[in-house]
């Protein structure tokens, strides 16, 4: 196997000026320097680009794929306040500004849950940047929910009360160490099916350091569950807007893709492709990274 398989990714910070707050946003740079970005990958909620380090460092042998920290997430210095936010829109606007800011050939957008859906949203208003999209289990409701969702007259605090986020606003956030915070969460709710490696890489990308010795959550319990509340942006409208092929991998139990049969949500699309991977959970990157990258591989060459 190519020696770049096993290449450590250079982790960047890239100054952005986006609409929802300029800073920098952190990412991990997996590949030759030498080359343009094929690939940028957006994570899910509450993850960061660290989780997927094992999924993404061996397409480095043929691709470059930068994975970034979304605000609010791993080591991305962008102000992250959850009061009054409706939609993903000012996470939509980051990755806009971060694709103006790389200023190069049109890139693969890929993604996963909430990181899936906001690539989506980008790449219906900058599709001269975006050259295809790769969607891991995107979070799309169906079309009146999110019709409903963004109506003006819907109360934030209806989509606050969704057992989804008031669980992620009680989420544990500090723990003794890295080891504790590992062994809290191997092999139990979420992380059941991960391999230990990613789990560890998450951990690894997911925690800060604090003055007293302990680690807390890069993402804070009320910045994830915000993301999972503010539903006030419209996929459906976007899958129409964006001409170039979308290729979208649901999970088969538990997935956030609703979108029915998929009929309806690709006929207003030009070349969508959309798939159920059997056996899989909405953690379906952690459960099948060969068939993630296969279809990352095939979207970029």
């Amino acid at each position: 196997m190519d020696a770049a398989v096993f290449r450590e990714p250079k982790r960047r910070f890239i100054a952005i000026d986006s609409p929802a707050g300029g800073g920098e946003m952190a990412a991990l740079d997996f590949g030759p320097a030498s080359r343009a970005v094929d690939v940028v990958f957006v994570h899910a909620n509450g993850f960061n680009a660290q989780t997927y380090r094992a999924l993404l460092a061996p397409l480095s042998a043929g691709l470059r794929v930068l994975a970034v920290d979304q605000r609010g997430h791993g080591d991305s210095r962008l102000a992250a306040d959850p009061d009054g936010r409706r939609s993903w829109l000012d996470l939509r606007d980051d990755l806009l500004a971060l694709l103006q800011a790389l200023d190069q050939a049109p890139v693969v957008l890929a993604g996963h849950s909430m990181g899936a859906t906001v690539s989506l949203l980008a790449a219906a208003q900058a599709p001269g940047k975006v050259s295809s999209l790769v969607l891991l289990d995107p979070v799309i409701m169906p079309r009146m929910v999110a019709l409903y969702a963004k109506a003006p007259w819907t109360s934030g605090r209806l989509w606050k009360r969704m057992p989804i986020a008031q669980a992620a606003s009680r989420r544990r956030e500090v723990f003794d160490s890295r080891e504790a915070a590992f062994a809290a969460y191997r092999g139990r709710g979420a992380f059941k099916t991960w391999p230990e490696t990613m789990l560890a890489d998450y951990v690894g990308g997911g925690f800060k350091d604090r003055p007293d010795g302990k680690v807390e959550l890069a993402c804070t319990p009320a910045w994830e569950a915000s993301n999972y509340a503010a539903q006030g942006h419209d996929p459906w409208r976007a899958v129409s807007q964006f001409r170039g092929p979308v290729r979208i991998l649901a999970a088969e139990t538990g997935s956030t893709c609703r979108i029915g049969d998929g009929a309806a949500f690709a006929r207003r699309g030009k070349a969508v492709r959309i798939e159920t991977v059997a056996g899989t959970s909405h953690f379906l990157p952690m459960e099948r990274p060969d068939l993630v990258r296969e279809a990352i591989l095939d979207a970029a060459t």
